[in-house]
């Protein structure tokens, strides 16, 4: 298989049914940012020496894979056949986020992104997911987005969150904290 196609050269490509569409499309965008957001994963786990960490990152990096799937597929026949994000996934996150809060310090103050390389890098992966259920959210009151999509890329964005805080735990890295300025 080639990797260069030369389809894209006039600004266009084509979705999981075929269609040609314009990158600029807000699907393309939004499935653009949902694809930055598991690359920023994917250094995330490049930095973590925990294993669990780094499993649970990779399933929810196969998750974001499918969502994207799903984003670029106009076609419902096409769609269904396809691995779908459901209540279990968005459940599965909760459950980690409630998990991982359980061993965590409260919080008490506002943190800055930091500490450790790969808790820094979550909270870059966590404001790429915000970006990218900002933009579904726009899409989704023209065009008809299942609202899974959008709970699960809130949650993702709560897990990311936690997870940060977590691997600063797991690593003994005291949270940088928000200092007021007068």
């Amino acid at each position: 298989m080639k990797i260069y196609t030369k389809t894209g050269d006039k600004g266009e490509t084509s979705l999981v049914s075929g269609k040609r569409v314009s990158k600029a499309h807000p699907l393309v965008d939004c499935y653009g940012d949902v694809d930055e957001l598991n690359s920023t994963l994917g250094l995330v786990t490049a930095q973590l020496n925990n294993e669990t960490f780094k499993e649970s990152l990779f399933k929810v990096q196969n998750q974001l894979f499918n969502l994207g799937s799903n984003l670029a597929c106009d076609n419902e026949d096409i769609r269904k056949k396809l691995p779908q994000i459901s209540e279990k996934h968005i459940h599965w996150l909760e459950k980690e986020i409630d998990q991982h809060q359980s061993q965590l310090p409260e919080l008490k103050n506002f943190i800055l992104p930091g500490g450790h390389i790969a808790a820094a890098a979550c909270q870059l992966s966590r404001s790429v997911c915000r970006r990218a259920e900002r933009k579904l959210i726009e899409i989704s009151q023209s065009e008809n987005i299942p609202s899974q999509y959008i709970e699960y890329l809130n949650r993702l964005s709560d897990y990311l969150f936690v997870m940060a805080r977590a691997i600063n735990h797991y690593n003994n890295i005291t949270e940088p904290q928000w200092q007021k300025e007068d």
